[in-house]
């Protein structure tokens, strides 16, 4: 009830009149069934503009700090993110990655629409980053297709480090979505994977019209941080595969 509350009431009309989102590719969603929304990440807002313009309701893995915090912002926070049906994951331990992909699993046995954002955290300047294979592993074990989503100008409503919203020009491209049934069978592949992954990320990259960064943003804002060594120009301009072999 929450979700299409904050969808249609709340929160809805209010993002409509900052971003007038524009949605392109509507008919590659399909209307039921299981499908995993793989989208660029570039704003926290990137979470309510999709599903604002999607008809079907979206569920998104979330980092369980959302989930943590205390005091009164805490208690709201946990309150807001369970209250819209996202779903905590523990990216720190050593389970994470099982625990993702079990919650993933679940969420997409019950014929919903799994949003995952394979960058694995926002664009820290506007590039499009090297995929995490976490989004190909749950593809592959459960079969479904993998669906690319270009969230565009996301960041001009909501840049990073800013704590107040700007109205600005929204457009949500959808792609055709991507079969990886040639590859049933093969979870756990780390080549196979990787592959997989950047089938996708080729996809959202000429989707969206980013750059393409071939490291991970996290090593980035790490190497920003001091916490990790700087990456090769090598590796920083290899450009992901077209399509799995």
């Amino acid at each position: 009830m929450w979700y299409w509350l904050f969808k249609y009431v709340l929160l809805g009309p209010m993002l409509w009149l900052l971003g007038r989102p524009k949605l392109e590719g509507a008919e590659n969603i399909p209307t039921d069934g299981p499908a995993i929304l793989a989208s660029n990440h570039q704003a926290v807002l990137d979470s309510f503009f999709l599903p604002l313009r999607v008809s079907r309701r979206i569920t998104f893995l979330a980092k369980s700090e959302y989930f943590t915090g205390t005091g009164l912002k805490g208690r709201f926070q946990r309150w807001f993110f369970s209250a819209v049906g996202q779903v905590p994951i523990d990216r720190t331990g050593a389970s994470a990655a099982q625990d993702a992909l079990d919650a993933g699993l679940r969420v997409l046995a019950q014929g919903k629409l799994l949003g995952i954002y394979p960058e694995g955290t926002r664009s820290p300047d506007g590039r499009l980053y090297k995929g995490k294979t976490g989004m190909a592993r749950l593809a592959l074990e459960s079969g479904v297709k993998v669906i690319p989503v270009a969230m565009i100008d996301t960041a001009k409503v909501n840049p990073i480090g800013s704590r107040m919203w700007k109205p600005a020009k929204v457009t949500i491209r959808i792609g055709e979505p991507i079969d990886f049934s040639r590859f049933e069978g093969m979870g756990g592949n780390r080549f196979v994977e990787r592959a997989v992954t950047d089938e996708v990320m080729y996809k959202l990259m000429r989707l969206s019209d980013q750059e393409y960064v071939d490291i991970y943003a996290a090593t980035l804002k790490n190497q920003a941080a001091g916490q990790a060594p700087a990456a090769s120009a090598a590796d920083a301009a290899r450009i992901p595969d077209t399509q799995a072999g």
